[in-house]
């Protein structure tokens, strides 16, 4: 099966193209981007997209497939069964690739459900976005997300942790440098991991070539995940001069996921504790000018919403980019961190351009979301999403 689509705008994950260009899917791969005049002998179906805009499927570098954006996140399930939350996960997946997202990261899940859910997808046994996933949750005693975590303390047990997530089929690894916001008893700003322990899961990883997330809130955490030599920081909520050197040096994605802090602001009077009110308060501001000056810095950046936490519900994962636009990255930077910089950090290589080649993962907007991010933020402009070419079946929604 081909397709060309012609007549519209092609972003190709970094830049517009320019006018009169076209692009070729056969099967479900991009066969050909070129002027509109070297298809003239096509004679297969076509799409007009005149007044659309054509871009490669968003990556969402954040993830939680087995949250569903409830107040409670992973108590809720503390009591439930494994078999539910399967399902739920499932669906969750299958929420963001009809949201835009074709391909995602899942930062830390429950009992490595969510590894079964990678498979499935990624199998085509189920339809869903491609999926990387990190297992469990990596940290001390106490530390975030300690009741769903593989608690570690010292840099022997890091390591032994490491291989487990290994051993049972992870595609990443997940080490929570500091507090979190929804875990009680965690001051966000305190330092979790030491350096020592930190170097010692990073090497662990790289040892059986496996990137290294870091969730890092507070400036000591951040710093010690930069030095340790992660790949990505998570939240990089309380950036410092010193951490952001740090960071642009080796080359160390920032994944903001301000749509966790934002969507828990929108929502403070809807029963959150005291502490968490006041840890997110503390938050937020800085959240946004840390994005805003590692953006500036040089600093890569991967678009990751955190999706599922506490308002931030799956297939509403593009909402990050609106939040990113307003911390003060243009429309087109947000964008190519939505895609290259997405497929990049999650080791997709032919995935996140609209490129000879690559994988046929796209989505169609309305508009011109490099002067309106807003044309794929809002997924009411979106109009079409495809699969490795194949188009998903998508609910109408409310305008």
């Amino acid at each position: 099966m081909t397709m060309l689509f012609d007549g519209g705008a092609i972003f190709d994950g970094e830049s517009l193209q320019r006018e009169g260009w076209a692009v070729l899917v056969d099967g479900g791969t991009i066969a050909e981007v070129a002027p509109r005049a070297t298809f003239e002998g096509y004679h297969g179906p076509c799409r007009n997209i005149a007044g659309l805009t054509l871009l490669p499927g968003l990556i969402d570098s954040h993830a939680h497939l087995t949250l569903s954006g409830d107040i409670d996140g992973f108590a809720r399930w503390l009591g439930g069964t494994r078999a539910q939350l399967t399902v739920q996960a499932l669906e969750n997946a299958q929420a963001c690739l009809r949201g835009g997202i074709t391909a995602l990261r899942d930062c830390g899940g429950v009992d490595h459900i969510e590894l079964a859910v990678r498979d499935a997808c990624n199998s085509g046994r189920h339809l869903g976005p491609t999926i990387r996933a990190a297992g469990k949750f990596i940290c001390m005693t106490g530390g975030a997300n300690y009741a769903v975590a593989r608690i570690a303390d010292g840099p022997a047990e890091v390591v032994a942790a490491v291989r487990e997530q290994i051993h049972v089929g992870c595609d990443c690894i997940k080490l929570m440098a500091t507090g979190g916001v929804l875990t009680p008893g965690n001051a966000i700003e305190q330092a979790h991991y030491t350096y020592e322990e930190l170097v010692a899961g990073v090497r662990e990883a790289r040892r059986f070539a496996k990137p290294v997330a870091s969730h890092a809130i507070g400036s000591d955490g951040i710093l010690n995940a930069a030095r340790a030599g992660v790949d990505s920081i998570e939240h990089g909520v309380f950036l410092t001069e010193e951490s952001i050197g740090e960071m642009v040096r080796q080359k160390i994605y920032l994944v903001p996921t301000l749509a966790a802090t934002t969507n828990i602001m929108a929502n403070l009077q809807s029963g959150f504790s005291t502490e968490v009110k006041e840890k997110v308060l503390r938050a937020a501001e800085a959240h946004r000018c840390s994005v805003k000056a590692y953006y500036e810095a040089g600093g890569r950046i991967a678009m990751g919403a955190d999706t599922g936490t506490p308002f931030n519900p799956h297939g509403q994962n593009a909402q990050e980019l609106r939040y990113m636009v307003d911390a003060g990255m243009p429309a087109a930077a947000a964008l190519t961190s939505a895609t290259v910089h997405g497929a990049a950090l999650l080791r997709l290589p032919t995935r996140g351009r609209i490129a000879k080649g690559y994988v046929a993962d796209l989505l169609l907007v309305a508009g011109d979301p490099t002067r309106d991010i807003e044309c794929v933020a809002d997924r009411r402009h979106h109009r079409d999403v495809f699969k490795s070419g194949v188009r998903v079946d998508r609910p109408s929604l409310p305008s």
